[in-house]
């Protein structure tokens, strides 16, 4: 008995392996016109079935006022290319639990947007920020990443504070929480914040800026690179290219999902569209 059950165990493990080291790939569904403005982050809203695309327009990191919000629809057209004006630099974008609420990551803190009035609530501010750039909403909090001055900031009731510092990052981006835990893109790598706070490195040497930042199966990510590429991370951490954009200068910049058709929504930055892959 105790005989099978080793076998049984062995066959386990590389029935896993098999499919960890599993070949995928993206299919392109379609890319939009490119009717949107320096498209950065892309939110799927599966009650209204809609996309919300973060435009930034003007300078990168300036408070110059010409920020908006896009809303796209599944097919790819653009339905207000500035659903939502008065942003400085809009870059990641979440929903509330509720659907009631869209937060954005802009200059100097998280503008919070009515989604059905379509306008501006508030802006909560984060005060001595440099670049805030993703964001995420788990359960009511907010974790949002400040690139430039390596810090994660949780808000909480409204409220920020220093969740993660530069003692442990080096240039935050894509932020993620799976089964209670935070993941972070950091400099090349993909991370699981720890109990403790400390950071385990679970795949690296993506070059490029990794940015965006999806969990598309069990414990298996999407990870994109701002510069043109998109890789697959499965549970072992043997990442696989599944998009290369660099030949044809397509930037992959905070991608978007939609988990009941395994869509994955990737704005390109400079060429002003969004394209939507289905993963496999």
């Amino acid at each position: 008995m105790k005989k099978t059950l080793l076998i049984l165990g062995a066959l386990a493990l590389v029935t896993a392996a098999q499919a960890d080291d599993a070949t995928h790939k993206l299919t392109k569904l379609w890319e939009s016109e490119a009717a949107l403005k320096t498209p950065e982050s892309v939110r799927f809203d599966a009650k209204r079935k809609v996309l919300y695309v973060s435009n930034i327009d003007g300078e990168p990191w300036a408070a110059d006022g010409k920020g908006s919000i896009a809303k796209v629809g599944l097919d790819g057209k653009v339905i207000a290319a500035e659903w939502v004006t008065g942003l400085d630099c809009p870059k990641g974008l979440a929903l509330s639990d509720d659907g009631k609420w869209l937060y954005a990551a802009d200059a100097g803190g998280i503008v919070v947007i009515d989604v059905d009035a379509g306008r501006i609530s508030k802006k909560i501010a984060i005060p001595d920020t440099l670049q805030l750039n993703d964001l995420v909403n788990d359960q009511g909090t907010l974790y949002v990443s400040d690139s430039k001055g390596r810090k994660v900031y949780q808000v909480k009731d409204g409220k920020p504070s220093v969740y993660l510092d530069e003692k442990v990052l080096k240039g935050p981006n894509g932020l993620f929480v799976h089964k209670g835990a935070l993941y972070v893109l950091d400099n090349d790598s993909l991370n699981r914040v720890e109990k403790d706070r400390s950071l385990k490195v679970l795949a690296s040497g993506m070059q490029g800026g990794v940015d965006g930042l999806e969990n598309v199966k069990g414990d298996d990510f999407v990870v994109s690179a701002w510069g043109g590429a998109v890789w697959y991370v499965p549970a072992s951490g043997d990442k696989q290219l599944v998009f290369d954009g660099k030949a044809a200068d397509t930037k992959t910049a905070d991608t978007g999902w939609d988990p009941a058709t395994r869509t994955l929504y990737v704005p390109t930055f400079f060429r002003n569209t969004v394209i939507a892959f289905k993963v496999d």
